[in-house]
C-alpha cells in the first residue's frame, strides 16, 4: 500500500552505513517527493567530512542539476570568489542544499528556478540533517531565506537577523546571510558590488569565529 504523500520522507531511503559516500550514493535514489521526475540526478552535498563550517543553500540551479554537484553556477562561483576574499578555503568546507533536485519551470527554452514549497522541504530535510550530524561543523551557514527559514523556523527574516550567531542543537552556531544568487539579481552593477562587499563581511565574521574557535 502506497504511503500519503504527506507521509513520504527521505528516511524510507537511508542506508545501513551512516557514511556521507553511504548517504550520497543512496540519495541518488530517492523518491520522497515528486521533485525527482523534474530533476535530471540528486545533487548531494560535497565537501570535506571534517569541514568547521556547513554553508545550506535552498537548491541545486540548472548546471547542478546537469553535473550533479552542488554551487558549480553562476551563484557557486560568486561564492568561490567572496569565500576567497573572505580568508576561507573552499577545499576545507562543506557546501549543500535543503532541497537535493532542481525545481524549475519552462521559459522559452530556459529552466527557471521555481521555489520549493513546504512538503518538499519536509521530505527532503532528513538528508540536511544526515549530512550536518556527519560533518559536525562549528558553523552552519543559511544562504538565503529558504535555508534559514527551514533550519531556524518559519519566523526566521534574513533581512532582520542577517549575521545573528544563533545557538542551536545542530551545530554550536548558525548564522544567516543573503544567497549568492540575490547578489547577481541586483538591478544595477553599483548595487551588485554593494552587495557583494557586504556579502565577503559576512564570511569575514564567519572566519574570525572560526579562527577563535
Amino acid at each position: 500500500m502506497t504511503k500519503p504523500k504527506s507521509e513520504t520522507s527521505a528516511k524510507e531511503f537511508f542506508p545501513k552505513r551512516k557514511t556521507l559516500p553511504a548517504f550520497r550514493e543512496a540519495a541518488a535514489d530517492c523518491k520522497a517527493c515528486d521533485l525527482w521526475e523534474r530533476g535530471t540526478q540528486t545533487v548531494f552535498g560535497e565537501g570535506t567530512r571534517r569541514a568547521e563550517v556547513v554553508f545550506v543553500g535552498e537548491q541545486p540551479g540548472n548546471e547542478e542539476d546537469l553535473t550533479g554537484k552542488p554551487f558549480v553556477g553562476p551563484a557557486g562561483r560568486l561564492l568561490d570568489d567572496a569565500l576567497t576574499e573572505a580568508g576561507i578555503d573552499r577545499a576545507q568546507t562543506y557546501v549543500t542544499n535543503v532541497v537535493k533536485h532542481f525545481k524549475w519551470e519552462l521559459r522559452g527554452k530556459r529552466r527557471i528556478h521555481k521555489k520549493p514549497n513546504t512538503r518538499e522541504i519536509a521530505a527532503c530535510r532528513p538528508w540536511l540533517e544526515a549530512e550536518i550530524a556527519l560533518v559536525k561543523p562549528k558553523i552552519i551557514v543559511c544562504l538565503g531565506a529558504t535555508a534559514a527559514q527551514a533550519l531556524l523556523g518559519p519566523q526566521f527574516r534574513v533581512s532582520k537577523q542577517r549575521g545573528q550567531f544563533i545557538e542551536s542543537t545542530l551545530a554550536p552556531y548558525i548564522v544567516a546571510t543573503v544567497h549568492p544568487s540575490a547578489i547577481l539579481r541586483a538591478p544595477d552593477d553599483e548595487t551588485r558590488h554593494a552587495e557583494k562587499r557586504r556579502f565577503i563581511d559576512d564570511l569575514k565574521q564567519i572566519a574570525r569565529v572560526l579562527s577563535k574557535s
